[in-house]
């Protein structure tokens, strides 16, 4: 069943294709959507990323991303890393930390130079 209230981001790729194969590396599924092959649909579990297609999107320049909130922020940082991403640049995969605001969180930022914060609230 879908929930009710659910927020989705929407964001930038300069090739949809190119996008989903990433996020495919990370373990999402689905692509371009039926009706407009510059748009993208990805999920992996309840988790929902959409992606539109902006061919001058600068990655060094851009100020997109998200917040995931997950119950086992680790688990999926394992999944992550088996996907081999710098640590540094554009793609990255950081490594988890306890924040002192009571998350555990660690971050990817996508060849587009979106964001993606992973985060679960600390026991």
């Amino acid at each position: 069943m879908q929930p009710c209230d659910l927020a989705i981001p929407i964001l930038p790729c300069r090739s949809v294709i190119d996008a989903v194969e990433f996020y495919k590396r990370l373990g999402f599924e689905g692509g371009s959507h039926s009706f407009d092959s510059g748009y993208a649909i990805l999920r992996r579990g309840p988790v929902e990323l959409h992606f539109f297609t902006h061919k001058e999107l600068q990655p060094a320049e851009s100020s997109a991303g998200c917040y995931i909130r997950v119950s086992d922020v680790d688990s999926y940082y394992r999944s992550f890393s088996a996907s081999p991403l710098p640590r540094s640049g554009i793609p990255r995969l950081e490594p988890p930390e306890d924040k002192p605001w009571g998350l555990r969180e660690f971050a990817v930022v996508d060849p587009d130079g979106n964001l993606i914060r992973i985060g679960q609230i600390r026991p």
